[in-house]
């Protein structure tokens, strides 16, 4: 049977699955010919070698696609002296871009700055921090997102048109839903179902193939939302059999543990807080251990993080403060940085250094007064605003 991830590759931006906006921005570049180096970014299996393939198939540009973990230099500068006479400008796709070393993203700096090339870069990491400044001022930064659950329909469907095969209802539940929006994940579990149950796909087929979930997967009774939202419900409503529960019905329907151990860390955050500092540290904890020890033994670092939190004072103080600020931002006007805070200021000079006077000193740090936090007092928070207190009241 032929590759079904690469036969079913679409070749225009208007046959690709998802990214309808992308679409729209890409097809509206395409009018006025007009193409911006740009960097893609988003999870697997979300279009964006497809969607460079599709690019440089409208634009009617030669495409040339290099891998960022065994990229050469020396092979770009032999493609660049090709077209060194030329008014023809290739396209360059470097998948896994983040990849690149220092200077191997230095040397593409030139390049781009004399349009010699139209590069696409993607990657599955955010350019924010993984891209240096030089190479993300000269690129667009355009973010994928996973393939939502009608585009996988969509995809299905036509696959199905072309192929002419039957599947039960529960089996192609399961397909969709454990892809998790990766299109090339459904397409070759597709194929190997195919390969074994030939022109009938059954669940018990998929799940040999595939025993749970890629990344954010589901239950075959529930969806993972609403498992996960009463795994977070039960944690701040201080449940922990509840909590235990939701977890196990999370674990058991095939949710990756880095998926519910993200949840976890967002948790201790927003819900926790101060109010027990340690809250965070084993969320961060349990995210890093489960990354690095699978299942079976994942559920158990899972479950201490679960009861712990359940088990913890509770604090949204910091979530609401944030928030306060932010909306704060949204509907004032920046307040300019007070001249002795800046350090491009003559007046910095003037700057009290805190540790100069035992640790505190009062002075302004904001141009005008304002008002986010308010602690609840409740466990460490009470410590923390004791705290404040009593070095504030040490002012001299």
């Amino acid at each position: 049977m032929q590759n079904l991830a690469l036969y079913f590759r679409p070749k225009k931006l208007d046959e690709l699955c998802g990214q309808d906006e992308l679409k729209r921005i890409f097809q509206s570049f395409l009018a006025k010919q007009k193409l911006p180096h740009s960097i893609f970014f988003g999870p697997a299996g979300c279009g964006k070698t497809s969607f460079a393939r599709a690019v440089a198939f409208e634009f009617g540009l030669d495409f040339y696609e290099f891998d960022g973990g065994s990229f050469k230099l020396e092979e770009l500068r032999k493609l660049f002296a090709k077209y060194e006479n030329s008014l023809y400008k290739p396209l360059i796709f470097i998948d896994e871009i983040h990849r690149l070393s220092k200077t191997q993203q230095e040397m593409l700096l030139v390049p781009l700055e004399n349009a010699q090339c139209i590069l696409i870069g993607a990657s599955t990491e955010n350019p924010y921090f993984v891209l240096s400044s030089g190479i993300r001022s000269r690129s667009m930064l355009f973010e994928f997102k996973a393939l939502k659950q009608e585009d996988l329909e969509a995809l299905f469907q036509r696959v199905k048109t072309k192929l002419e095969f039957a599947i039960d209802e529960d089996a192609k539940a399961y397909l969709l839903h454990s892809s998790s929006g990766d299109a090339r994940s459904l397409l070759n579990l597709l194929e190997y179902a195919l390969v074994l149950d030939e022109k009938h796909i059954r669940l018990k087929t998929l799940k040999s193939l595939r025993a749970s979930a890629l990344k954010d997967g589901t239950s075959s009774k529930d969806t993972h939302y609403r498992l996960a939202s009463s795994l977070i419900k039960s944690l701040r409503g201080s449940d922990v059999d509840a909590a235990l529960y939701y977890l196990a019905a999370l674990i058991q329907g095939g949710e990756s543990a880095d998926f519910i151990a993200r949840r976890l860390v967002i948790f201790a955050s927003e819900d926790i807080g101060n109010a027990d500092c340690n809250a965070l540290v084993l969320a961060t904890s349990t995210l890093s251990a489960v990354k690095n020890i699978g299942y079976p033994e994942a559920r158990i670092i899972l479950a201490q993080c679960v009861v712990y939190l359940a088990s913890c004072i509770k604090s949204n103080s910091s979530y609401k403060a944030i928030n306060k600020a932010l909306a704060w931002l949204d509907e004032n006007e920046a307040l300019p940085i007070l001249p002795h805070l800046d350090n491009n200021n003559p007046a910095s000079k003037n700057y009290l250094y805190p540790h100069d006077f035992g640790g505190y000193v009062k002075q302004k740090y904001l141009a005008k007064d304002l008002k986010f936090y308010e602690s609840k007092g409740f466990g460490d928070e009470a410590r923390l605003l004791h705290n404040l207190k009593r070095i504030q009241s040490q002012s001299k």
